[in-house]
């Protein structure tokens, strides 16, 4: 394995820890290291893609094993993602890769001011809710409701974010589940950490159907990432990941910062 594979290997193993303990795939920050080092846009996001699936794939196994996952909500959101995904990837030849660096920054900017500033849920009232599309769920001890009138649209366009520019989505998907659907920050991190390696699929399979994979770079970067997303979904469990949060906040602004300079 050259140097070059070595730095990526290393690279990939530390980000695929610190995301996973939030719920997220390490878009953020596989996407860009790959473009910083010389490699083109789209073969980066279509590597960064893999890697999600295979870090969403090791920290479910852990996250399941908590009881942190919410099965039929994640799987209802999911479907619409995963869709969106599809169309972001295959949708992404059509763009240049200084135009979605440009875009890539504002969605990690986004993230960087969730992770830095202090959200949370908003409160459920007592007033009995009608309608149709409102969701209400019981997980564990929690209880919330989920207006699929908002859910799906957005769940959308997260998908087709993600999937044109090569993060999971959990950037976008643990925000807008905690800030616009109330859902438990727990509940989020967990069920995201299942979803964004379907969101990620979804833009993997767009990506590869216009020819934008390097299979060897993918196959060897994800043998790091399934090592660091066991370890990171771990400390999870244990951890309050506040500081953790407002520190990857801080840092994820200096990388949009970088990225928008970049392009």
């Amino acid at each position: 394995m050259s140097a070059f594979l070595i730095l990526l290997f290393v690279c990939m193993l530390a980000i695929a820890t610190g995301f996973s303990m939030l719920g997220q795939g390490g878009g953020a920050l596989y996407t860009p290291i790959q473009v910083w080092l010389g490699i083109d846009f789209h073969e980066a996001a279509t590597t960064s893609l893999f890697l999600i699936m295979m870090t969403s794939l090791s920290a479910t196994l852990v996250y399941r094993q908590a009881g942190r996952i919410d099965w039929p909500l994640a799987l209802v959101l999911e479907s619409v993602t995963a869709l969106g995904g599809l169309t972001g990837g295959l949708s992404s030849g059509r763009f240049s890769g200084a135009l979605l660096s440009e875009v890539f920054a504002g969605i990690v900017a986004f993230a960087a001011l969730f992770m830095v500033h202090e959200f949370h849920a908003p409160a459920a009232t007592t007033r009995p809710a009608g309608g149709l599309f409102l969701w209400h769920r019981q997980f564990g001890e929690q209880r919330y409701r989920v207006n699929l009138l908002i859910a799906i649209p957005a769940s959308f366009a997260a998908g087709l974010a993600s999937g044109l520019v090569g993060v999971g989505g959990g950037i976008l998907k643990v925000p807008l589940m905690v800030l616009l659907l109330g859902i438990p920050m727990q509940v989020a991190v967990g069920s995201s950490a299942f979803m964004v390696g379907l969101t990620a699929a979804g833009g993997f399979a767009g990506h590869v159907a216009v020819g934008h994979w390097n299979a060897k770079t993918s196959i060897i970067l994800a043998v790091a990432v399934v090592i660091g997303a066991q370890v990171g979904a771990r400390l999870s469990i244990g951890v309050d990941p506040d500081r953790l949060k407002k520190a990857f906040g801080w840092f994820l602004l200096a990388v949009a910062a970088l990225m928008a300079v970049w392009a």
